[in-house]
């Protein structure tokens, strides 16, 4: 078998965006007592050659804990879409994304499915949106879709680049 030169397309310097060191504010929405729960962390990004991106995060937990993030994204262009995982140590979930870009260019959309918070044994469909509103700002929110066929808001952070 004998691998052919990956082309570079538009989608991988995209990626190449999120490279660097960048301290996260994250709005994890109100606790048990209605209280706005604000976690703070950092995140190291680095390529993979040139078609794949992987951050590793830290963050305080809510509880006080330590939390640890990983998350990869690509470019399939076989599929025409950004692809990529996200696990973190505050759970068991491994999750597997699918998405695009905006017509911006500055959004990308990942879809992906995993457990329902509020029916254990249930799925969900959610998915992240990272937005650069700079080349030094961005942000992440966090969305389920809802038995209403609505999608709510539940987290959003804040990168800033060191």
């Amino acid at each position: 078998m004998q691998c052919e030169p990956v082309q570079l397309l538009p989608q991988h310097a995209w990626l190449r965006k999120l490279v660097g060191d960048w301290s996260i504010e994250m709005d994890c929405g109100p606790d048990d007592a209605g209280q706005p729960t604000v976690s703070t962390g950092s995140e190291s990004a680095r390529m993979l050659g040139d078609i794949w991106v992987i951050c590793e995060g830290r963050c305080a937990m809510p509880d006080g804990k330590s939390g640890q993030t990983m998350m990869t994204l690509g470019f399939d262009p076989a599929r025409g879409k950004f692809v990529g995982t996200w696990l973190g140590t505050m759970m068991t979930n491994h999750w597997i994304y699918e998405g695009e870009l905006d017509e911006s260019g500055n959004s990308l959309t990942l879809n992906t499915d995993g457990p329902d918070f509020e029916k254990p044994g249930a799925m969900r469909k959610y998915r992240d949106v990272i937005s650069f509103k700079s080349d030094t700002h961005r942000t992440l929110t966090s969305h389920v879709l809802g038995d209403d066929g609505k999608w709510t808001q539940f987290m959003q952070a804040h990168f800033r680049r060191k």
